[in-house]
């Protein structure tokens, strides 16, 4: 597996890989996560221009899997990872978060973040696997709370959700 930068005009393919990742929530009773539609090609463009966008790409250079994150609370805070289904449980998606982990020490960042479902096996069990750890409520950033809060007021709250952090 390859890990490159997005590229602009690959946008509306990282909007294809949501849909078909998002369509895993059915399977556990999350149809409205199923149905929410990804990022615009408008909000995802800022992430390529931070250079915090990324693919993992298939033999022909198609992406089958991305990466989004930013800067927040002195750490990068993946926004989003998705993987095509297609190419899913071959540790695509863990190959993004630690090229993320290495460009993170690189820079002398701390930690990756992110937040999820506290109980959809593919989500904060798999994060565990990849070396996240649960952060309480009280620890939290403002800007980990701001992202809680757009969460909550999207009505990501209707199921548990947690903030998850790895030390680099």
């Amino acid at each position: 597996m390859r890990v490159r930068e997005v590229r602009v005009e690959e946008l509306p393919l990282l909007q294809e890989i949501e849909r078909a990742a998002g369509r895993c929530f059915d399977e556990v009773g999350m149809g409205e996560i199923a149905a929410d539609e990804p990022f615009s090609v408008e909000e995802l463009a800022p992430f390529v221009r931070a250079g915090l966008a990324l693919v993992a790409v298939d033999g022909a250079d198609r992406p089958v899997a991305y990466l989004v994150a930013e800067r927040i609370d002195g750490a990068l805070h993946v926004e989003q990872v998705s993987v095509h289904p297609a190419h899913a449980r071959r540790g695509v998606g863990r190959g993004l978060l630690e090229h993320l982990a290495a460009l993170a020490v690189a820079e002398g960042v701390p930690a990756l973040t992110l937040t999820t479902f506290a109980e959809v096996p593919w989500n904060a069990p798999y994060y565990a696997r990849c070396g996240f750890r649960p952060v309480p409520e009280d620890a939290l950033g403002p800007g980990l709370r701001a992202v809680r809060a757009r969460e909550a007021a999207h009505g990501l709250d209707r199921w548990p959700r947690l903030v998850m952090r790895r030390e680099l």
